[in-house]
């Protein structure tokens, strides 16, 4: 039994393109609020957490129905085909909004040049003036939201469904490593777009249009898709997995019709772990998006660093990191794999505090290595986890249970961790905040006793592979 690594990433590529668009979307639409319409952190935070509150209802709902669905497609891929498309329409027509709002610019009698930008007390003042703009005519702003939410529902149709068929295909002894997959193919559509980032300047010019950069975005996403469509043979590939699962005695298996069946429902023990498991996504998300949904802001605003920078290093740690965690945690079970992901992400964010816009950017750098270490140790091993308690035909609704906890931890992130900025200082809480939090999901991960993976022992294929869906 070993896994089909092409066959994995070819599946990755729906991941690849949601990544690519996450990426550009964490690092601009912060920044377009807060630079272009002038909204405090407070209120920028609000509008962050607007794709988490959709998540919350659509991910779990997507990702039931397209259980369901059975087309000449399979069940996953339509999802994913309409999402993009009427993603990618709707974000470049943010764009064209946003571009409306600069142009009223012209009004201003006096613009501070490039270099004056960079003092905190010229960046506040033009804020203000910014926001005197959307005060005076709310119509960008209202314009620039509908649109927005256009953008999000379409990607929320998708993601459960996107994410859902990486098990659809594997068998569940194998998930880990997929996942490890997957997830680097994800990465790599981050870093693509971190790229683009140093190539558009967009952390060091303030004003400047996203349209390019999003059209450029857009074309990674299309590729991303066309590559699918064109390689993914999802009922083929997930007929083959319920027969080889069938033939181990996992129990995805499938019915006289070829419909795949449950084998019975979840015990108290497997409940309770669940329901730690999916804390600790909580919690763990809490801490995480708290600093990538304002980093950007933090090290362009605060440090004076490129973002795109850092941020590529720490996709490449986690890249690097992706195959061999899955192979550790094939080995040593996905919990203490988590665990140790857990540690290494929060001593990353507490050290992160001491950095200072005095200390050269590249200290940065070993920092953002650790994270990227500990973020794919957390990563590969606790979407399987979650998927590994799933029945057969349960694995859409699980898979949206999984984002159901991460998208709802991700409503709270952005605003609580917001308030605090406005109330105590960005400065002085920023990566504190996700250190704690990241902490307390360690706490509620050690008491977590199912999903885990077991290694196979040689005696006895058959005895191992039922062994590891505990």
């Amino acid at each position: 039994m070993k896994l089909n690594y092409k066959r994995t990433l070819l599946v990755g590529m729906a991941f690849f393109l949601i990544s690519a668009f996450w990426q550009a979307y964490d690092a601009i639409i912060p920044l377009i609020l807060t630079n272009h319409f002038g909204l405090p952190q407070t209120a920028s935070g609000a509008v962050m957490s607007i794709d988490n509150v959709l998540a919350v209802f659509m991910l779990p709902i997507f990702g039931a129905i397209s259980d369901k669905v059975n087309t000449k497609l399979g069940k996953r891929t339509p999802f994913i085909l309409i999402g993009t498309i009427v993603a990618v329409v709707a974000f470049v027509a943010l764009t064209l909004i946003d571009n409306y709002q600069l142009a009223r610019m012209e009004t201003f009698s006096f613009m501070p040049d490039v270099s004056e930008l960079s003092d905190p007390e010229v960046r506040a003042w033009m804020a203000e003036r910014m926001w005197s703009l959307t005060v005076e005519n709310p119509l960008p702003l209202v314009g620039f939201i509908a649109t927005l939410l256009v953008v999000l529902i379409a990607m929320a149709t998708f993601r459960s469904p996107a994410v859902a068929l990486m098990p659809d295909v594997t068998v569940k002894p194998l998930r880990s490593k997929a996942n490890a997959i997957i997830n680097l193919a994800g990465t790599a559509g981050g870093i693509l777009v971190l790229a683009l980032g140093i190539v558009f300047a967009t952390s060091k010019k303030l004003y400047m249009s996203y349209t390019g950069y999003v059209i450029a975005v857009v074309a990674i996403m299309l590729t991303g898709l066309v590559i699918f469509l064109l390689c993914v043979k999802e009922k083929k590939w997930a007929a083959e997995m319920e027969e080889e699962s069938a033939r181990l005695g996992i129990d995805a298996v499938a019915d006289s019709d070829g419909q795949t069946v449950t084998k019975g429902k979840l015990s108290r023990p497997e409940l309770v772990s669940l329901l730690l498991i999916l804390a600790s996504v909580a919690l763990w998300y809490i801490g995480y998006n708290s600093i990538t949904s304002k980093y950007s802001v933090y090290a362009t605003n605060i440090l004076g660093f490129d973002y795109n920078l850092t941020l590529i290093i720490a996709q490449a740690a986690a890249i690097i990191s992706y195959i061999p965690v899955g192979i550790i945690s094939s080995k040593v079970g996905r919990r203490k794999t988590i665990l140790f992901g857990v540690a290494i992400l929060a001593t990353a964010f507490f050290a992160g505090h001491f950095i200072t816009p005095d200390v050269p950017s590249f200290i940065m750098y070993p920092i953002f290595i650790l994270a990227g270490i500990g973020w794919a140790s957390i990563n590969v091993n606790s979407f399987p986890m979650v998927v590994e308690l799933a029945r057969g035909g349960d694995v859409g609704k699980y898979t949206g249970y999984y984002y159901t906890a991460s998208m709802a931890a991700q409503i709270v992130a952005p605003i609580l961790s917001g308030l605090l900025y406005d109330l105590i200082g960005m400065r002085n809480v920023f990566f504190l905040f996700g250190a704690a939090f990241v902490v307390f999901s360690f706490i509620t991960m050690f008491f977590v006793k199912h999903g885990d993976s077991k290694p196979i022992e040689k005696k006895s294929v058959l005895e191992s592979l039922d062994a590891g869906d505990d």
